[in-house]
């Protein structure tokens, strides 16, 4: 008798016990969460503690002279600059992938980059140096953002409008776009003079001295909106990300969808490319170790965790470099070359794209 009883109790507890694993959380068990959690913590305390080395360290001036707050100022605006690029490269990059189904590619298949090198280069090749160097301001700076977002509205406008809007024609037609662009301004450059040569290619290299404070008004409130935009839309990234047989038994318009996610990812790269110049690797290195720290699939956590990430790296980098080895050194030259052997790394274990 007692045997009989014990059965539906023990019946019982096996399914209760089922019902409380169930979860709707992010994140597979509660060790996950607090991992998430504590890399998140550690990667904010690393870049907040890299700015405030940035401002304050090595300042020689002393802090009672009236020239001491101009040099904040100044380093300041490459603080910002750092905050702007870890944000455009981190949402910009995880966005791409999701909606592409790839961890691999990057944005910089549309061929945002090699517009912006085709641009300085065809500036330099035919006005010649000073108008190269002429060419700033907002107006400038508006040019080619809306350049490159042009290049973006046409691939989306014709490739994935109508039926048979297809995305991976949409990256392959990119990159043959890139290649001609950067073919074009590789033989322009063979071109030029040597010292006009060097002044091009500190144009063409990603760098927070290239930022101009001036700027900032409109970049940053530009960059948030976007920002915020996709981060509201993390639930249909969710799906997106899923596929377009899933998102559309869910109820998604996922072509209307996709085409307006891409514009955002547009806005942000030519944003970013115009302020600092190119960083093709940086944003696959973030998101790649975003994935690794963030154990979900859910975007809302691996927004944050991507940007604290590349936040932390960009103001560490920069710190280390400049206060701790004394090296004058582009840190996007070191970035870029981290990038590379990750993406590398990444090709060779999964043996394919």
């Amino acid at each position: 008798m007692s045997t009989l009883e014990s059965q539906p109790t023990a019946h019982g507890g096996i399914d209760a016990s089922l019902r409380n694993s169930r979860s709707t959380s992010a994140f597979r068990s509660g060790r996950d969460a607090r991992r998430y959690w504590m890399i998140l913590s550690i990667c904010l305390g690393v870049g907040i503690l890299a700015t405030v080395g940035l401002i304050f360290y090595n300042n020689p001036v002393p802090v009672d002279s009236p020239s001491f707050m101009p040099v904040v100022k100044r380093r300041l605006v490459a603080v910002v600059a750092m905050f702007i690029a870890a944000l455009c490269h981190s949402f910009a990059t995880v966005t791409f992938q999701s909606v592409t189904g790839n961890r691999i590619i990057t944005p910089s298949l549309l061929g945002y980059e090699s517009l912006y090198s085709f641009i300085q280069t065809s500036i330099m090749f035919v006005f010649g140096a000073s108008a190269l160097v002429n060419f700033s301001g907002i107006g400038a700076f508006f040019i080619q953002v809306g350049l490159m977002i042009t290049l973006s509205l046409i691939l989306f406008g014709w490739l994935l409008s109508g039926k048979y809007g297809n995305l991976h024609l949409m990256l392959l037609i990119g990159i043959i776009i890139g290649t001609g662009l950067n073919s074009v301004s590789g033989f322009m450059r063979r071109m030029l003079a040597p010292s006009e040569f060097d002044l091009l290619q500190s144009r063409l290299i990603g760098s927070v001295t290239n930022a101009d404070s001036e700027y900032f008004p409109f970049v940053i409130p530009l960059v948030l909106l976007t920002v915020l935009c996709l981060f509201l839309m993390s639930n249909r990234l969710n799906v997106l990300s899923l596929g377009r047989d899933v998102a559309t038994t869910f109820g998604v318009r996922y072509q209307a969808n996709i085409i307006f996610i891409l514009i955002l990812v547009a806005v942000l790269m030519a944003t970013t490319t115009s302020l600092l110049g190119p960083l093709t690797f940086f944003g696959f290195l973030v998101a790649m170790l975003s994935y690794q720290a963030a154990p979900t699939f859910d975007h809302r956590y691996i927004f944050p965790m991507a940007f604290a990430i590349g936040y932390g790296v960009l103001t560490t980098a920069y710190f280390l470099l400049y206060h701790v080895f004394g090296s004058q050194t582009v840190v996007g030259v070191i970035i870029e070359l981290f990038g590379g052997l990750a993406f590398l790394i990444v090709i060779l274990r999964k043996r394919s794209l």
